[in-house]
């Protein structure tokens, strides 16, 4: 994740800064542009493939320029960093409607990203712990077509 925002940032020509944080129920992810540099806060009790996620999303939003300073925006920017003086945010932008029109976009910029980067794929292969094979044998077989009598 870390090498797909400098990769990024490079293009940009000003550095992105991954902000772990809980965020509780505000939002996953906001994108915070100050003056100098781009801040993604994200939740940081999200799973990690979760963050990635969201973190992909964010990068959508930069990646196509999206701009917002929107009243909410800027209110949960407050709720969640208390310290920072919402003047020197010059963009605050934060999920909204998921059926906006930028939203859209960040996601599916954000999952073309994902399918660059990741190597994971539904047909990969585990070693099942011998503990676990009797227990992995009957889930496979829930999971089963049922056959024709």
């Amino acid at each position: 994740m870390r090498a797909v925002c400098d990769r990024v940032s490079e293009h940009r020509g000003r550095p992105i800064h991954l902000v772990p944080l809980e965020l509780s129920t505000v939002a996953d992810a906001l994108w915070v542009a100050s003056a100098t540099d781009d801040h993604i806060v994200f939740e940081s009790r999200l799973t990690p493939v979760h963050q990635h996620q969201v973190i992909l999303h964010e990068l959508g939003h930069i990646i196509c320029g999206h701009a917002a300073n929107s009243d909410a925006a800027l209110e949960t920017l407050r709720l969640l960093m208390p310290s920072l003086d919402p003047a020197r945010a010059r963009s605050v932008l934060g999920r909204e409607h998921a059926d906006s029109g930028c939203e859209l976009e960040a996601e599916l910029v954000g999952s073309l990203l994902a399918q660059r980067v990741s190597s994971w794929t539904a047909q990969q292969h585990y070693t099942v712990p011998p503990q676990a094979r009797e227990l992995a044998a009957r889930l496979s077989a829930l999971m089963e077509t049922p056959r024709e009598p």
